[in-house]
């Protein structure tokens, strides 16, 4: 089973990640968490380019950077894992690269879906939770943690708002147009109130078999 979570900055998407791993270990279910820019040698090298607010990228080079760190990953994390039986939680995956380059910087999506195939070999998430949060409040909070992080990862955040709401209006479009594997869970509230509708998801759709 290889589960994905998605949402804009600040989302909230790592603290419900965490959550489910608590969970997961306590009720002995195998699993890996992993993540995207990252998850392998390679891809955390890439990761500090790609997140860092000192780095200047030209989108088509940004998204080929995605790309290739998603082939490694993919080959190295994801298939070693998902053969072995484990349940493979990522943070981030190929709709990242939809809503980011496709919607946020507005590169062509034929291309762009044509390049996740090819790097992807069609691998996509059995399940996708996105977690909706209106962008305003959720690079707020983006914002806060990057201020108080001793990793200066923010060159996300750093993009003016009207690039956060393509994203997030990009995760919508694609949570529309695939409602059997993106499941879409309010991220107002605290964390706890969160992750219970989160596993209310996972119950349904079968990963675990009671809250």
């Amino acid at each position: 089973m290889f589960i994905t979570f998605e949402g804009v900055e600040g989302s909230g998407k790592t603290t419900q990640i965490n959550l489910l791993c608590h969970y997961l270990s306590k009720k002995n279910i195998e699993f890996i968490s992993t993540r995207e820019p990252g998850g392998s040698p390679i891809g955390e090298a890439l990761r500090k380019i790609l997140l860092s607010d000192e780095s200047r990228i030209d989108p088509k080079t940004e998204l080929l950077l995605y790309l290739a760190e998603r082939a490694e990953h993919i080959e190295k994390v994801i298939k070693p894992n998902l053969q072995k039986g484990k349940i493979v939680i990522c943070d981030r995956f190929s709709d990242a690269t939809r809503a980011y380059q496709i919607f946020g910087r507005q590169l062509q999506r034929n291309v762009v879906e044509n390049l996740i195939e090819f790097a992807t070999d069609g691998l996509e998430p059995d399940l996708t939770i996105l977690l909706r949060l209106d962008p305003e409040t959720a690079l707020s909070r983006a914002r806060a943690r990057n201020s108080q992080s001793l990793f200066s990862e923010g060159r996300f955040e750093a993009e003016e708002i009207e690039f956060h709401k393509r994203v997030y209006e990009g995760y919508e479009t694609l949570a529309r147009e695939s409602r059997g594997r993106i499941k879409v869970v309010n991220g107002v509230g605290d964390k706890g109130e969160v992750f219970q509708s989160v596993l209310k998801v996972l119950v349904l759709c079968g990963v675990v078999n009671e809250t």
